[in-house]
Parts: structure tokens; sequence; C-alpha cells
């Protein structure tokens, strides 16, 4: 896509922001900025769209948040001129130590955080009257790498249909920090932790993979390609609305 087209698209994306929020009735949007690429890429579309001064950007740590994290939002937040809100969670996390049967396990942790951080977001949105802007882009939504009724919740999704790629080139486009874009992206689930080690391949070797297997009809060709459709295939419960058996004869 050259640049013409990518300023198209991405006035289409500003379009969309602002006709959810007004036929939504609300007044602004919340984000989690957590100073990654793809949630800076999210509050720039959402900046140009709607304006900073209606964009609330909040920074939800844990005591495993890098610090530099924690500044590379304060900085991205200041350049857009939105208001932007500290809130360590992990007091809350805390608190979950008192279910029964609680166990230490980095990945049950890790989606607690995620929903965690959702129902904050979500939290703000009602006090504010603001929609909730999610961040996920379309390589980890295909491939399940988020977690259900956590980052993958939101009212609106400006770069679900960004592959991985693209957001490095939209993020690129909207004048995003240079470190922010080059920094290893992360989830910021334990110390040390990236997407690319969670993942066992690079991003571009995924986003590869995903537009061969759905140019060849969902057939893979290789060893990168058939554990990438295993991960989809596995995912495809997060992409559904959950099974039910609502009738066609509900009032609309």
């Amino acid at each position: 896509m050259n640049e013409e087209d990518r300023a198209c698209a991405l006035g289409r994306v500003e379009h969309m922001i602002r006709y959810a929020i007004w036929s939504s009735g609300c007044s602004g949007l919340v984000i989690g900025v957590s100073g990654g690429v793809d949630s800076a890429v999210a509050a720039a579309m959402c900046c140009r769209a709607v304006g900073g001064s209606n964009v609330l950007g909040l920074t939800l740590p844990t005591h495993v948040t890098a610090p530099d994290d924690i500044e590379d939002a304060k900085a991205l937040c200041r350049q857009l001129d939105m208001e932007h809100r500290i809130i360590p969670i992990d007091p809350i996390l805390g608190s979950y130590r008192s279910l029964p049967g609680y166990r230490e396990d980095r990945f049950l942790e890790g989606n607690l955080m995620a929903r965690t951080r959702m129902t904050i977001l979500y939290y703000y949105a009602n006090l504010e009257g603001h929609l909730v802007c999610g961040t996920s882009n379309r390589t980890e939504y295909m491939i399940g790498y988020c977690t259900k009724y956590g980052d993958s919740a939101a009212d609106i999704q400006p770069i679900l249909h960004l592959y991985k790629t693209e957001v490095y080139q939209a993020a690129r486009d909207l004048g995003i920090p240079k470190n922010i874009i080059e920094k290893s992206p992360s989830a910021g689930l334990w110390a040390g932790q990236t997407d690319e080690g969670d993942l066992g391949f690079t991003y571009p070797e995924i986003d590869k993979a995903l537009k061969a297997l759905q140019k060849n009809e969902w057939k893979s060709t290789n060893h990168v390609e058939e554990r990438v459709l295993s991960l989809v295939r596995k995912s495809e419960h997060k992409r559904l609305n959950p099974p039910n058996l609502l009738g066609q004869d509900q009032v609309p």
C-alpha cells in the first residue's frame, strides 16, 4: 500500500471512530496506553479523529512493568495532547490471592492482569461517558494472542484490520516516537517477557504465514504455516459469539 492509500485508509478509520462516538451518544474515548506500539497507534488515531482533549489515556502498571514503558506512555500522551493517568494495579491483583484455591501461575495471573485492566478502562469510560478503544491488531486477533474479555474487549477497534507489520508502518506515518517503534513487543506480563518469545516466531514470519494461508484457502505448505494455522484453529472461540439458542423470533 503506497503513502496515498495509507492516508485514505487512515481517514476511514478516523471517520469510523467519530461515527462510533456520535452514534453511541458518548463524549469521548478511554484507551489503555502501555508504552507499546499498538496502543500508541490506536491512541494517535483517536486523537486525530476527535482531538486529544476528548481522549483519556490510562497506564495501568504492575511491579513487573518496565519503567521505560511508563515514561514512553507519558511522553506519547504529552505529544498527542491527551489526558494521562497512571494507576498501579498491584493492590487489586493482590486481593485475588484471597480467592479459595488461588494458585501462583504467571499465565493465570497474566489473564487476571488483562481482565483487570479492561475492567478499570470500562469503569472510567462509564464515569466519563466515553467508549473504550481497543488496541488489538489483526495478527494477534487471528492467532488468539489475546485474553478473552481482557485486551480483546472494547467498544471500537481501530487497528484490528492491520497486521502487526502494518501497525509499524502506521506508527511511522503517524509520527510515533522512535523508541516506542523500536522496542521489543511485550505484553508486560512478567519480567523479560516478549511477544515473539512466547510465539516462537517473529511477527514478519507470522504475518507472511497468515497471508499465505488466507490466499491458499487455509492450507499450510510449511512448518511455520502449520504452526500458525494450529493457533488460528485453537483460538477460534475467541473470535466467535458465545454459543446460544437465541431464536429469530426475539424482539429486534
